[in-house]
């Protein structure tokens, strides 16, 4: 058969294949296997720690949740818990420090600003 002034043979397209050793193609087969075991094996690892660093996650933010409805219900009755006490005056304490900081700033700042 002649196409376009090339003589074209019947039979299969495409590359010819290689003759390749088969004892040499079944350890490359067996070798990519037990790499693929191994990361298998690694990804689940990965995988089983961190599932449970969410789960002991979830366990502390149970527990916090806990907390604040035990909170809540302390001051339904009118009581205030000495945890919520302690935040309150721990706040008003840092806000104090941080206005009087401000302060002291902007004092340094004016007077750095009058003298030349």
């Amino acid at each position: 058969q002649v196409v376009g002034g090339k003589v074209k043979k019947p039979g299969k397209r495409g590359r010819k294949p290689a003759k390749i050793d088969l004892k040499a193609k079944l350890e490359r087969s067996r070798q990519s296997a037990r790499e693929c075991r191994a990361r298998k094996k690694l990804r689940y690892q990965y995988l089983e720690e961190l599932v449970s660093s969410r789960e002991r996650a979830i366990c502390a933010l149970r527990e916090e949740l806990e907390m604040y409805k035990q909170w809540c219900m302390a001051m339904d009755q009118g009581k205030i818990p000495s945890e919520i006490k302690a935040l309150l005056t721990g706040e008003e304490q840092g806000k104090a420090q941080q206005n009087s900081t401000k302060l002291a700033k902007a004092g340094k700042a004016e007077a750095n600003s009058s003298n030349p």
